[in-house]
């Protein structure tokens, strides 16, 4: 199947919904680390999976574009190939939470915070994806200890190896993040050490096997309607989630907006940049506590929003911490 990087590439697959670049840039929010799946297909151009299905979105002033590609049936495109509209739209709508006002909450995060005003202007439309609990989670848990560009190989590496492939885009595989079932056989740690997962293989399937056998998919969806706590208790639970990565599922799948996710690089900026004294040396429980109450009292309910800004800004000028946003106390350090 045919890359379609621009409108002009057949027209009629192609929709698009009303979306100016002060509410997303799609450049700055699936290049920062919320998710690990989307890749730049050709200049403005960006493809990923979502849903199980494979999009190309891009901009184009004031308006959202994106096309959808159909599976393949033994090697032949199905007729899914064709958007379906309105679903579809509900789709993108859902997973960019463009319910939001983003531009009113930049307003009133700016006037609350000087710091964030300086970055506020350089780095519009920056908001927070709201993802399938399932992947969010596995997925951060592969980010401990770890880099953007190397937790997105690792992403590949385990939908090729687990996923579902859905079709091919000119001559690369494109892959469905991969079951749980297919998580917990016998052999998934071991498979997961041959790709590469160190030390992170036992949690990716203990944590499998844990919600297969436990919370289920839509026990893990339930949390959506739970208290902040709550929802951060229950995720704590699961084999290799701390606080870090707890705090990262609950902003980005959990509609947990308050979440703060804090790892050495956020307690470093509450310290240095905002002043905060924390009754701890080291980033204890306390200590993510207090600077998570710390900046939801500055910025307010969306604080981790308002993190998000930050941390895109600060990873455009090159101050991207060791751990991107995956740095959790689970974690041991090695490879």
């Amino acid at each position: 199947m045919k890359l379609r990087d621009t409108p002009s590439a057949c027209p009629s697959l192609w929709r698009c919904l009303p979306c100016p670049p002060a509410e997303l840039r799609l450049d700055l929010v699936l290049s920062s680390g919320q998710t690990f799946r989307w890749w730049e297909s050709s200049p403005g151009s960006w493809t990923g999976v979502l849903g199980e299905r494979i999009w190309t979105l891009r901009q184009d002033q004031d308006r959202l574009w994106y096309t959808v590609y159909g599976e393949e049936e033994e090697g032949c495109p199905t007729e899914a190939a064709k958007p379906g509209g309105a679903e579809l739209d509900q789709i993108l709508h859902d997973y960019f939470q463009l319910d939001v006002g983003l531009t009113a909450l930049y307003r009133t995060w700016g006037v609350a915070d000087p710091l964030f005003r300086k970055v506020a202007n350089d780095f519009p439309g920056v908001r927070v994806l709201r993802q399938d609990p399932v992947e969010c989670l596995l997925s951060f848990i592969c980010t401990s200890n770890n880099h953007i560009s190397r937790i997105t190989a690792m992403i590949e590496r385990l939908c090729r190896a687990f996923g579902r492939r859905l079709c091919h885009l000119d001559t690369q595989p494109i892959h469905a993040f991969p079951s749980l079932s297919a998580l917990t056989g016998a052999d998934a740690e071991a498979r997961l050490r041959a790709l590469g997962f160190g030390y992170r293989a036992k949690f990716v399937s203990g944590s499998a096997q844990a919600i297969a056998e436990g919370l289920g998919p839509e026990g893990l969806h339930r949390l959506r309607a739970t208290p902040y706590a709550e929802a951060r208790r229950v995720l704590c639970t699961l084999p290799g989630v701390g606080a870090k990565i707890a705090d990262c599922v609950c902003l980005m799948a959990l509609d947990k907006a308050e979440a703060v996710p804090v790892d050495t690089h956020v307690w470093r900026i509450a310290r240095q940049r905002y002043g905060v004294v924390v009754g701890s040396r080291s980033l204890s429980p306390r200590a993510h506590q207090e600077i998570g109450d710390f900046f939801r009292g500055l910025w307010g309910p969306r604080a981790g929003w308002a993190q998000a800004v930050l941390f895109c800004a600060d990873l455009r000028k090159g101050q991207e911490p060791a751990s991107s946003r995956g740095q959790d106390s689970r974690g041991d350090g090695s490879p």
